[in-house]
């Protein structure tokens, strides 16, 4: 099912139907509030490239320099806000039995429009990791008054907890996330070029289990031709009114089904 645009009626009531929903998002998503992705004519900073600073060799190398371009990223991400697939992604935790939001973004973005179920693949700018006894830790301070910053323990470097290239994802967060996709009924794709394995792999591991997968994006991806459905646009247009509509179709479900003695539930005043 392909839609350079519209929603069907038949896409929503299958989502509808869902008990267990993962969304994954990837950095289409943040793209769309106004985050740098350091990527192509943008993908320049004092003259250096991301896969030359986002590596433990360039951290142990010079951690001033990785953390000043972290404490750059930082400053601007605080100066942006969740835009409307944040926010509808968000609304999305209550209307099923199980949710899980899945991302590979590290800026935060989702937390600050309210989702809580969510695992970060590739961590979180916002936290810390200590290069001594390994405690992570918030790191909240916004720019950083001490670069590089230390452990106000031990004294240790500290470095952001994210995942650097040529890193993998921390194992609990893969094992979640893997979990996730392989018992979902139904799952939602937004922004991701659908690229960066293993996570890529994630719809995949969704779809050969059984689950209806859709995919939001502005343009097609290799997944595209796997999956259910793809709706082409931008991810603050048309995931807003998909969930708009799915909401509406799973509030509907809840007010006719029996209740546990028999009788309708009906919406409280």
């Amino acid at each position: 099912m392909r839609s350079e645009s519209g929603i069907t009626e038949e896409l929503v009531l299958r989502l509808g139907r869902a008990r267990n929903m993962v969304v994954f998002t990837g950095s289409g998503v943040s793209r769309e509030s106004g985050v740098p992705t350091f990527r192509g004519e943008d993908g320049l900073w004092q003259e250096h490239r991301p896969e030359e600073l986002a590596t433990l060799e360039a951290f142990e190398r010079n951690p001033e320099v990785v953390w000043r371009w972290y404490d750059y990223r930082r400053r601007l991400i605080a100066e942006v806000r969740p835009n409307p697939a944040h926010e509808a992604i968000a609304r999305l935790e209550g209307a099923f039995d199980v949710f899980t939001l899945v991302t590979q973004n590290v800026d935060g973005l989702h937390a600050r429009a309210g989702s809580t179920r969510t695992v970060e693949l590739h961590g979180n700018i916002w936290r810390a990791r200590c290069m001594g006894d390994q405690d992570v830790f918030d790191l909240l301070e916004n720019p950083l008054s001490e670069i590089p910053p230390r452990c106000k323990r031990c004294g240790s470097l500290l470095r952001p907890d994210v995942v650097w290239f040529g890193e993998p994802m921390p194992p609990e967060a893969y094992d979640a996330s893997y979990e996730a996709a392989s018992s979902c009924d139904a799952m939602l794709v937004v922004g991701t070029s659908a690229l960066v394995r293993p996570a890529a792999s994630l719809p995949l591991v969704a779809k050969h289990n059984g689950a209806f997968v859709i995919e939001v994006n502005i343009t097609y991806t290799p997944i595209s031709v796997l999956i259910d459905a793809s709706l082409i646009g931008k991810a603050g247009e048309v995931v807003p009114e998909l969930v708009e509509r799915l909401l509406r179709v799973v509030g509907e479900a809840r007010e006719s089904a029996p209740s546990p003695g028999g009788v309708k539930e009906h919406a409280r005043p």
